[in-house]
């Protein structure tokens, strides 16, 4: 789900479970005492640069708008006429399902191989449903590279056997590929209704959407039987209610339609099983219903053992949904959401489904029209979303996102998101308790286009109101993300503050840049958080805009290896860079977060480090003494403080009288220069220097203002500090 609003960007550049990849297989290892994170799934997969090949591999590249940015773990491998890639079977399987890309506007086929002897049965490959464009949405570029193709290979294959795909002339990018052990076709249930005794036809030539809805309507309380075959639907069914549509299996039973449940009320007890439906959109249009299931299906219904493909949104779900469960299921390949619980869902339960190559938030809960509640998304595996979250909350009561494994996001989207982003209204903020429990997220993060800079791998955002929830991340493992592991920030740019987070338990491995960046106001306690391979520093602390707050980062104890503060909020630290060399004539305060003990009107603490000498920090009047703080962001051997007031001549000469105290935790202050009175006059600039004694050392530096002769309060326009 995408907003098109752009945010106000800063001023400026541009700039746990353990994670094992053996062999190319992706493999999940649960920590002590915690449950593995993901889906338990039918297939194993294999990453095509693990295989061998006569073609070329791609990547990796995180780079918006590549092929390789896009493809599971960022790489993939290219053949062209003759050329191959060749993978070694993981464990028993008659299946394959390929994830793919070909150049737009084109079409072909895979040769298949087993052992070397060629299949008669040919992969068909397409760029159909790839390359979709959204230029509604802010920061977009073309996207959706890669497709999915399955195929029955007709025989047993075991570990160690070989399996090829060799290309007939199209050129084609190979991903990864799943090994699966399909089991036979289930048989009719007794008493239940065939699709076929109402006429649907099973070759897929003739329309059987009255067939299926005859069917529904002669199985009220009972089962609607699908047999093995293609079905094609011509148009949406509604009125689905008190019965069970059940098929022969994924790979057996499909429904070709675009549209297949579109209705906005139902008394609910709906079962969907155990068969296909796969669509024909090609673009995005959100104007249209072209979802699995858009609207309702009624309380306490379930969906299981489904393969959704070629959709716009496998599930947009509104009204009442209340206790429904979503699990064991396969979504690829939609132009926008996985599923959506837009709004009033309660107790709904998504867990042990898989999701590859969504256009958007691959799971999303959107609290529209009232809060999602008692809700949680649990133990999903999700790869490969193209233009926004893996996983994304935007507002609702009381919320748990528990032991998902979220790998690969790409443009404007992080691994997980938990937001009070509202798109629109009556928007319910997050409240209660938000639980984080037990994620895993891979390769996630990604530079947003519109922010013109990074989105961590999990990202809490008070974008559109304060934060106000309480939010606790736990048990967290953050391997690999391009960018930063955490993110507090207030998307919007209106700097509401993001409170009350705890992130207790996370592993953090080979973050490019930092392990916290904090661009809002608030607070956030962290304990027993390990990082490694940490790219840039530990923290970056830059609230914005300045002067709305300061980020208040509470050690709790137990964390490790990210000790380290970006120095600079200037600028934003690149992948791998660490911290820039410190420059004597830098004016180390400019940007830095900023508090006072009190502010008249509107000159904020902000304004004293804004870079303007013509903005100021005015404190309370008549209210002496009265403080001002900035935090350096690490700790420094300042020698030099210019203190500034507007040099317009409209303000007359004064006496501040004013000692300097320094802190390098930000609870103990210790005197540096005693108090006295420094002129401050407009005819000589109306600045006044400080300074400080050799040997000084402080990260938090704090002005105490005790009389101004010109007005009753503490009065800076610019505060600079500078190492000599």
């Amino acid at each position: 789900m995408q907003s098109s609003s752009i945010r106000h960007v800063r001023h400026m550049p541009a700039i746990g479970a353990a994670v094992a990849l053996a062999a190319g297989l992706l493999v999940t290892v649960a920590p002590t005492a915690h449950a593995a994170a993901g889906a338990t799934l039918p297939f194993t997969s294999v990453e095509a640069e693990s295989a061998t090949t006569t073609g070329t591999r791609i990547g990796p590249d995180y780079t918006q708008g590549t092929l390789a940015s896009e493809a599971s773990g960022r790489q993939a491998v290219r053949i062209t006429s003759g050329q191959r890639v060749e993978f070694t079977v993981p464990a028993a399987a008659n299946a394959v399902n390929v994830s793919y890309s070909v150049p737009d506007g084109q079409s072909g086929t895979l040769d298949v191989y087993v052992n070397g002897t060629r299949l008669a049965k040919t992969l068909a490959v397409t760029s159909k449903y790839s390359y979709v464009d959204t230029g509604w949405i802010a920061g977009a570029k073309t996207h959706h590279f890669f497709d999915n193709a399955r195929l029955m290979l007709g025989q047993n294959v075991q570990a160690g056997d070989k399996v090829a795909f060799v290309s007939t002339g199209t050129q084609v990018t190979v991903d990864v590929t799943d090994f699966e052990q399909v089991a036979a076709a289930a048989g009719q249930p007794a008493g239940s209704v065939s699709v076929t005794s109402k006429g649907a036809d099973p070759s897929g030539n003739g329309d059987s959407t009255q067939a299926f809805r005859d069917a529904i309507a002669a199985a009220q309380g009972g089962v609607v039987w699908i047999p093995p075959g293609d079905y094609r639907l011509t148009s949406s069914l509604n009125g689905v209610q008190n019965v069970t549509l059940q098929g022969a299996g994924s790979w057996y039973s499909v429904v070709h339609t675009s549209r297949f449940i579109d209705q906005s009320g139902s008394a609910g007890n709906v079962r969907i099983k155990d068969f296909a439906v796969i669509g024909e959109v090609t673009e995005r249009v959100d104007s249209n219903p072209d979802n699995f299931v858009n609207g309702t299906l009624g309380p306490n219904s379930s969906v299981s053992g489904m393969w959704i493909q070629h959709l716009k949104c496998g599930f947009w779900l509104m009204g009442n949904n209340d206790n429904l469960v979503v699990e064991n299921n396969r979504i690829l390949d939609t132009t926008a959401d996985g599923l959506n619980l837009n709004g009033n869902a309660h107790g709904v339960r998504v867990r042990n489904n898989f999701l590859r190559n969504q256009g958007d938030d691959s799971l999303a809960m959107w609290s529209l029209n009232g809060p999602d509640s008692g809700s949680s998304f649990e133990n999903n595996t999700i790869s490969q979303p193209n233009l926004a979250n893996g996983i994304a909350i935007y507002g609702g009561t009381d919320i748990a996102v528990r032991n998902n494994l979220v790998s690969d996001t790409n443009a404007l989207g992080s691994g997980i998101a938990i937001s009070n982003q509202k798109f629109l209204d009556p928007f319910s903020p997050l409240a209660g308790t938000i639980t984080v429990d037990g994620n895993t997220l891979v390769r996630t993060g990604a530079l947003n286009p519109n922010w013109n800079h990074p989105m961590g791998a999990l990202r809490v955002d008070s974008y559109d109101s304060a934060i106000n929830a309480t939010v606790n991340i736990t048990n967290t493992t953050i391997s690999d993300s391009p960018y930063s592991a955490f993110e507090f920030v207030s998307g919007g740019g209106q700097g509401y503050p993001v409170r009350n987070v705890n992130v207790t338990g996370a592993t953090v491995r080979n973050t490019g840049t930092v392990v916290v960046q904090a661009e809002a106001q608030g607070a956030a306690v962290l304990r027993n958080v390990t990082a490694t391979g940490v790219g840039a520093a530990g923290v970056y602390n830059c609230p914005y805009p300045n002067g709305s707050g300061s980020f208040a980062l509470t050690d709790g104890g137990g964390n490790s290896g990210w000790s380290t503060t970006w120095s600079d909020c200037s600028t934003w630290p690149q992948p791998g860079q660490g911290n820039p060399d410190p420059d004597p004539t830098r004016n180390l305060a400019k940007g830095r977060p900023a508090t006072a003990t009190g502010s008249q009107d509107v000159y904020t603490p902000g304004k004293a480090v804004d870079g303007d000498a013509d903005s100021y920090w005015e404190s309370t009047n008549y209210a002496f003494p009265q403080s001002w703080t900035v935090d350096l962001g690490s700790a420094q051997a300042v020698r030099r403080l210019v203190l500034k007031l507007p040099p317009s001549a409209a303000w007359g000469a004064r006496t501040q009288t004013l000692s300097v105290l320094g802190s390098t935790d930000g609870s103990a202050y210790s005197t540096v220069v005693a108090s006295q009175g420094y002129r401050f006059d407009p005819a000589t600039g109306n600045t006044a220097t400080v300074t400080l004694p050799a040997g000084t050392s402080l990260r938090y530096l704090r002005l105490s203002v005790t009389a101004n002769t010109g007005w009753p309060a503490g009065q800076f326009s610019e505060v600079e500090a500078y190492l000599s």
